[in-house]
């Protein structure tokens, strides 16, 4: 599907998962010596140098079923560490264009289920989410940990549609309900991977950009969206590297 037509000499054990195909150019420019490994259905993927570290980023689409055909194909290749690199709504005002990596994740996307009982914890790897809690820092910028929510419905469950407002739901209910749980924020693949990158043994975690605010009440647009999806990209690369110096290096 995305790599394996390639081979596991293709992929680093350092993978780094993007929603967004075209986020993976932006990433690819940092790389030195990048190649194209295949770029199929939603899978875009490369592979380079980091200041020294070999680093495979490949994109999964959105949702939970193409991140999980993502994380089993790469942990076929070889994959051991595992970071998904994305954006988030936040549930938070003082949010937005600040960096959201949670500790966990609540379970309401449905992909997950099939692995494994919906009793079992999406948590990180909490030495991987540290190092890039201190990388955040040291790029300049501002993060929150907490408790993410992931699900699966993008115009059911996160904002409203014509469908919705005609159909007559609600999500000012759901809204309210994840803020008294003290859910910080919203996406579409989290959870699912967390599950799988700990059933696999793969360090796993999540480094997301707040991009929108709850039902995109406001919105990183234009320059500053561009310029926020830079900083994430250099993040997560810097990140990576700084994860290799500590605990990569035997």
């Amino acid at each position: 599907m995305s790599t394996l037509y390639m081979g596991a000499e293709h992929v680093s054990p350092y993978v780094i998962f993007s929603g967004d195909p075209w986020r993976v150019e932006i990433l690819a420019k940092y790389l030195e010596n990048p190649v194209k490994v295949a770029f199929l259905r939603e899978f875009n993927t490369y592979t380079g140098m980091y200041k020294g570290i070999s680093v495979t980023v490949t994109s999964t689409g959105i949702g939970a079923p193409g991140a999980a055909i993502a994380m089993e194909e790469m942990y076929e290749a070889g994959m051991q560490v595992a970071v998904r690199m994305g954006t988030s709504m936040a549930l938070k005002d003082d949010m937005l264009g600040k960096f959201m990596i949670p500790v966990a994740s609540i379970r309401r996307e449905c992909t997950s289920s099939t692995y494994v009982e919906q009793g079992y914890p999406a948590v990180a790897d909490f030495d991987l989410a540290a190092v890039m809690n201190e990388t955040v820092l040291q790029m300049g910028a501002q993060y929150r940990n907490g408790i993410s929510c992931t699900m699966d419905g993008f115009y059911s469950q996160m904002h409203d549609s014509k469908f919705s407002k005609e159909y007559g739901r609600n999500l000012t209910e759901l809204f309210d309900e994840l803020k008294r749980m003290n859910v910080i924020g919203i996406d579409m693949e989290s959870s699912c991977m967390l599950v799988i990158g700990r059933l696999m043994n793969v360090k796993t975690c999540v480094v997301t950009m707040t991009t929108v605010l709850e039902n995109l009440k406001k919105v990183l647009e234009g320059q500053d969206r561009k310029d926020a999806e830079d900083l994430l990209v250099r993040t997560v690369l810097e990140g990576i590297h700084n994860y290799h110096r500590k605990f990569g290096k035997k």
